[in-house]
């Protein structure tokens, strides 16, 4: 049951429906309390524990029959029958011809099609080839469906001509009235049974093709190209995938929490506490840890570094709720501490607004004074749990890039990481000072795409 869950988390996914790692575990979790047993109560669960948004509710309905519905009415032989008459049904089917033979011969005999059967009339039928270019809907489900079901000669019209063909060898054999009428209602009813399961085979297949979207591939188009390059209108498009975008982060990061909530096992704590016991470890003790971190992220706002900046500050505050403290302190020629915008607004709106309030000049960054302002004013933001952020390009002007003063945050911090849009071979040309700051900190991270600077918000909570 838990691949069957994973699968349909897949579906579901690759339907727009957005489950994190932590809501399929979740879902896995209701599932083994509430059992399978009860139909009614194992979707509420699953629906619960998967779908947050009612505009996902009618994804979640459509998708949930092709998986959890069984494979279709159980196929039955002909019950009744004397040995006799089993031996004229045998001999009725060998007198058909061989196609028909072979499809007569499951629906009479109550044998199920193998998933290598279905397989291979898909192909045959030609829609296993087709399936990635179409969008999955019901529609496209039906006429797919239509196709492989006339390939394997299972459509009503086919089904009656077939029934009518085997009749007319069993009457020929002098089978009575009674025993035919069994064996073709039972035919009828595992013909209908599958019908059903070639239409969930189908489903199921179309849902697992390749996601050929136009605006998913876009999205992973814009998601790797630098931010500096994007036009505003490209740079709108991502702003509306960034809460999707940091909806799987903070997923990502809870769920780590979740399983590192236990910490590991402290053997030195386990001997000091057991030694009432004389030293047998009857209860075992794990290590604390502060999963949440606290961060203080200084973010270069000039004119080069103001599309990183933007993305960066609003994925940050997004994940507010995996951060214990965060402060935020914008610069270009001095510094700014912008955290009170972001309590007074959503991140959508405190940007701008920060962006708005201290316009860029030319030529002026200077990140040297605005280390000087910041370890004056703001040094006790700093402490052995926090992780310093600095956001830019390590340009400088020529001006002192103060390196001792990075050593200083470096000494109270707990890290120091940068993010840099600029690869690092431009580091140390023209007024870069970034080969000088990189050996100071424990981490760099090359962000010039919205990609990259996820990959560096989801490194940053991984190391907390």
């Amino acid at each position: 049951m838990d691949s069957r869950i994973v699968e349909f988390v897949s579906a579901l996914r690759s339907r727009g429906v957005r489950v994190s790692l932590a809501e399929s575990a979740d879902s896995l979790r209701a599932i083994e309390a509430v059992g399978v047993l009860d139909r009614s109560l194992f979707k509420h669960a699953l629906k619960a524990t998967l779908i947050k948004e009612p505009a996902d509710v009618p994804t979640f309905e459509q998708l949930f029959p092709m998986f959890f519905s069984g494979e279709g009415a159980p196929l039955q032989s002909p019950q009744g029958l004397t040995e006799e008459q089993q031996e004229q049904l045998q001999n009725a089917l060998q007198a058909l011809k061989q196609a028909l033979r072979d499809l007569m011969s499951m629906l009479a005999n109550g044998e199920q099609p193998s998933k290598s059967d279905l397989d291979q009339h898909a192909k045959q039928a030609g829609v296993s080839s087709q399936m990635h270019q179409y969008r999955m809907n019901q529609q496209t489900q039906r006429w797919l469906t239509e196709r492989m079901l006339r390939e394997m000669g299972l459509t009503p019209e086919q089904i009656k001509e077939a029934i009518e063909a085997l009749m007319k060898q069993l009457k020929m054999q002098g089978m009575d009235g009674k025993a035919r009428e069994e064996i073709r209602e039972t035919i009828q009813q595992n013909a209908e049974g599958m019908r059903e399961q070639v239409s969930k085979y189908v489903g199921q297949s179309m849902l697992q093709q390749p996601d050929d979207n136009p605006h998913h591939r876009r999205i992973d188009d814009l998601m790797n190209r630098p931010l500096s390059s994007l036009t505003e209108a490209e740079t709108d498009e991502l702003r509306n995938h960034v809460r999707r975008l940091v909806a799987r982060l903070r997923s990502r990061a809870a769920l780590r929490m979740r399983h590192a909530k236990e910490g590991d096992f402290d053997v030195k704590a386990t001997i000091r506490h057991n030694q009432r016991y004389g030293g047998i470890p009857l209860e075992l003790k794990h290590k604390r840890h502060h999963l949440k971190p606290k961060l203080t992220v200084i973010v270069d706002i000039s004119t080069s570094m103001r599309p990183v900046a933007e993305f960066m500050l609003r994925m940050v505050y997004e994940m507010q709720d995996q951060v214990s403290k965060a402060r935020s302190f914008a610069f270009i020629d001095d510094i700014h501490d912008i955290s009170i915008t972001f309590v007074e607004h959503r991140p959508e709106d405190a940007v701008p607004i920060v962006l708005h309030e201290l316009p860029p000049g030319h030529y002026n960054t200077d990140l040297g004074a605005s280390l000087q302002t910041f370890v004056t004013d703001y040094l006790d933001t700093v402490d052995r749990r926090t992780t310093v952020i600095f956001v830019g390009d390590g340009r400088n002007n020529y001006n002192d890039p103060r390196l001792d003063l990075v050593t200083t945050l470096k000494g109270r911090a707990r890290r120091v990481v940068w993010m840099n849009p600029e690869p690092a071979f431009q580091w140390g040309q023209g007024d870069s000072d970034m080969i000088a700051y990189a050996p100071l900190c424990d981490a760099v991270h090359q962000v010039a795409t919205l990609q990259q600077l996820a990959d560096a918000i989801d490194d940053l909570f991984q190391r907390r």
